[in-house]
């Protein structure tokens, strides 16, 4: 019933979108109603998006180019590969989620990003920042080998995202095997180039003109059919070609650089002017690259004021651009509002102290320590290898790094963590935020195998604190002389604690702590799941008449074998409770510890199994996962 009341009022308000039901549908108006459609599309997701938040600002900007995409290409067919997702909105309700837009990241709704399980349109997974240059390369590669001459890839690539390490491995590879792809640059930030003069609207408007290249594509294959132009002079001429039109427009850029074809740039919400260009160049053979220029938040000028605000804003009245704001008084402190202000109390005692994010400083809150302290923080973009390695840089010449990723983005830099950070031994803090689930932004983002991929490493000491006072701690002790590389995992979310200022001592170094103590069986919880497991504990203690000891692990890495074989040696029936994955995870080493030291104790674990979680409230995803009080209930009940 209420599908069919939102359907109803979208055939009331639009008058284009409620006819496209697909790219198809809307390759068959006439070119001249799609700036209209463009403004449906912004109209429906501002609307959308008050009520349901989500990603406002990345996909208002990229409304003209995804229609000017599906417009001029012939989407599934041709693939468009979108990098991260953030803006991929309009490209949903584009390829037939429409009428689904409102279950955009809900509980068994549409998919935060793009999704190849969800739609055919989603040609490649995009939560994480960088890959599309190489995947949509991979797919042009393939259908060549196929014989698809006539399939067009497109790569979407946001300017963030060219600051990651693998998007320039990409345009290197694809500057030196022969494909056809279409590289777009949404540039919404950055100064690769402006444009600026007639000359460069001059040489733009020659090097995308129908005739022009035409021309150029006859001689091309007249010359090899002489055996004048091989691959290796044909990248002489195209060096050439560049330098003379760097030499005209004053300026270089590393794309002709790279032999790949540059044009623009031009502006990215220009509808008319986007389906234009596209159509000059899409025939093109050889790697291209188009760089636009669009406006974060375009069309809704609080977003266009303020687009890092804006790029998940929350609830918000659209007419008057006021974010609608949760009642928090009273309430305990974000973990990352903890740790922020925690950092800067440890910095002000000790000018050793360096914070490094990897494009979230506002996310991770380093931007309280970026306010009081400026050149003591650095922000190094989407560049998560790099962060670890240019701390560990900083951290051989004497400085103290405390490097925050969120967990899921710590993944992609995991050999700089072995390579340059622990075979070294060096004293550097990795705090790895968002760890565990994380709600609505889904599979790519839960911070689930932090726990199983850190513990395996030598020189490493991986804690995981129980609640804000123990963060606190566990940050002060990890910034002591000669600790080695130091790993702290907390989740995304409030702490427990309204009190949460203690003051700053140390912890012992691979020592857990008991927080109950008991007779019957013994659970031993990780991180802050230990506050659901006190109350699963109570009502399984009440229900059963049953005692029940409970110990916080605290230390992951390494762990503390004397509370392990006390516990060993009192209990035969252990439970472990993390929020992580099973294979490999904490439960894991502690029956290894067990088996490896001759104890024959049952141990029941609860964590993630071995499946990628959904995306929707975290509450709901700890009751999926059985990892709420109820879950933990049960399984208390049946040990």
């Amino acid at each position: 019933m209420f599908l069919c009341i939102q359907i109803m009022e979208l055939h009331t308000i639009y008058k284009f979108l409620q006819e496209i039901d697909s790219p198809e549908d809307l390759r068959k108006l006439p070119v001249e109603d799609m700036p209209e459609v463009c403004s449906e599309l912004r109209d429906m997701i501002i609307d959308e998006l008050s009520r349901n938040p989500g990603h406002f600002a990345s996909s208002l900007g990229v409304i003209e180019l995804t229609v000017a995409l599906h417009y001029v290409f012939n989407t599934p067919y041709d693939r468009i590969v979108w990098d991260v997702g953030h803006q991929a909105y309009a490209h949903k309700i584009l390829t037939g989620r429409r009428d689904r837009f409102s279950t955009n990241r809900k509980l068994n709704g549409l998919t935060p990003f793009p999704s190849p399980s969800e739609s055919e349109y989603d040609t490649f997974t995009c939560g994480h920042a960088s890959n599309s240059i190489s995947a949509a390369l991979g797919m042009a590669v393939a259908a060549s080998l196929k014989k698809e001459k006539d399939r067009h890839i497109v790569a979407v690539i946001g300017d963030g995202s060219m600051s990651g390490g693998l998007a320039f491995e990409g345009l290197n590879n694809a500057s030196s095997t022969p494909n056809n792809l279409l590289i777009i640059l949404n540039d919404n930030n950055m100064a690769i180039d402006r444009s600026v003069g007639g000359m460069k609207q001059y040489l733009l408007n020659l090097h995308t003109s129908e005739g022009y290249n035409k021309m150029r594509n006859v001689m091309s294959r007249q010359m090899e059919k002489w055996g004048l132009l091989n691959e290796e002079r044909k990248k002489s001429i195209i060096r050439f070609n560049n330098s003379i039109k760097s030499l005209i427009a004053q300026q270089q850029n590393i794309f002709e650089g790279l032999n790949i074809r540059y044009f623009g740039p031009i502006d990215g919400n220009d509808t008319l002017g986007l389906i234009k260009i596209l159509n000059d160049i899409k025939e093109m053979r050889g790697p291209k690259l188009l760089h636009i220029h669009t406006i974060k938040g375009k069309g809704y000028k609080p977003a266009e004021r303020s687009a890092t605000l804006w790029h998940a804003p929350g609830k918000f009245n659209k007419e008057t651009g006021e974010r609608i704001k949760t009642f928090t008084e009273g309430l305990p402190p974000l973990f990352q509002d903890v740790f922020g202000n925690t950092l800067v109390e440890l910095a002000e005692k000790n000018d050793k102290i360096v914070g490094i994010t990897p494009a979230m400083p506002t996310g991770c809150s380093m931007n309280i320590m970026m306010k009081a302290m400026p050149d003591r923080v650095f922000d190094v973009g989407i560049a998560e290898g790099h962060a670890v390695t240019f701390s560990a840089g900083m951290a051989k010449d004497g400085m103290l790094p405390f490097c925050n990723i969120y967990s899921s983005f710590m993944q992609r830099a995991y050999d700089n963590v072995i390579h340059d950070v622990a075979i070294q031994k060096l004293n550097m803090v990795m705090c790895l935020d968002r760890a565990g689930l994380v709600g609505e932004d889904g599979a790519t983002h839960h911070g689930v195998f932090d726990i199983a991929y850190m513990r395996s490493i030598p020189n490493l000491t991986v804690a995981a604190p129980m609640d804000e006072h123990e963060l606190r701690k566990l940050m002060y002790t990890a910034q002591l002389q000669d600790m080695g590389p130091f790993v702290i995992r907390y989740p995304r979310g409030r702490g427990v604690l309204t009190d949460w200022k203690c003051d700053l001592e140390p912890v012992e170094t691979g020592k857990g702590r008991m927080i109950k103590n008991g007779t019957d069986t013994a659970v031993i919880s990780v991180g802050p799941l230990g506050y659901k497991a006190k109350e699963a504990i109570a009502r399984a203690e009440k229900d059963l008449n049953i005692s029940i000891a409970h110990y916080d692990l605290r230390f992951i890495k390494p762990l503390d074998e004397e509370m392990l074989q006390s516990i060993a040696n009192k209990f035969d029936k252990v439970m472990t409770i993390e929020d992580g994955i099973l294979a490999g995870g904490a439960g894991s080493a502690i029956i290894e510890f067990f088996n490896d030291n001759g104890y024959n104790v049952q141990v029941k674990r609860i964590g993630i199994k071995d499946k990628f979680v959904q995306h929707g409230p975290v509450s709901d995803l700890y009751r999926i996962c059985g990892l709420d009080e109820d879950g933990i209930y049960k399984e208390l009940i049946k040990l």
